[in-house]
């Protein structure tokens, strides 16, 4: 997108934009704020957790200084959660973290006047650019088939049903090797 600047954040530069991060979600999910789990206050939380664990990154794109979307996520370790409410089979070992082995892209969202324009995806790029876990992964609500096949026809796999809490919605987990 013509005029799109893309700027990398860690836990720690985060702080003065959380604010305006916390908008753009709300644009975004306007329509779900009522729903328990998409409560900007629960999202504002798991943003949090996710600053707290080793590999956190952030990239936030920007048109004019004004926040359009973002993306973020951390390296899974070994005693994460993540994978703790997968409800189909995968092969042995294939949800064993190593603290290096797996980037679990939390988020990634753009504002309803970018999309379409490849922003998403620039975003998403320069969050991966230079990460050293050998796969990706990511979970798309099972109602949405259309963010799925954009993230598939970005190479991502289909990995199985994620259930992340118990107020969540049904996930498809997909995983993007490196």
């Amino acid at each position: 997108m013509e005029g799109l600047r893309l700027e990398r954040r860690d836990a720690v530069g985060l702080g003065d934009i959380r604010q305006q991060l916390l908008e753009v979600y709300a644009e975004i999910y306007a329509d779900r704020l009522s729903e328990e789990f998409h409560r900007v206050e629960r999202f504002d939380e798991r943003l949090g957790w996710n600053t707290e664990v080793p590999g956190f990154a952030a990239v936030v794109g920007y048109i004019d200084d004004i926040p359009v979307g973002y993306a973020y996520g951390c390296t899974l370790q070994e005693t994460t959660r993540w994978w703790n409410g997968i409800r189909t089979p995968v092969p042995d070992g294939a949800t064993a973290e190593t603290g290096s082995r797996t980037f679990a892209l939390s988020e990634l969202m753009v504002v309803e006047k970018v999309r379409g324009s490849a922003t998403a995806q620039q975003i998403h790029d320069e969050l991966l650019r230079d990460r050293p876990e050998e796969r990706v992964t990511l979970l798309v609500e099972r109602d949405h088939p259309k963010v799925r096949a954009l993230y598939e026809s970005w190479g991502y796999e289909w990995f199985g049903e994620v259930l992340p809490f118990l107020d969540a919605p049904l996930y498809d987990a997909l995983i993007l090797r490196r």
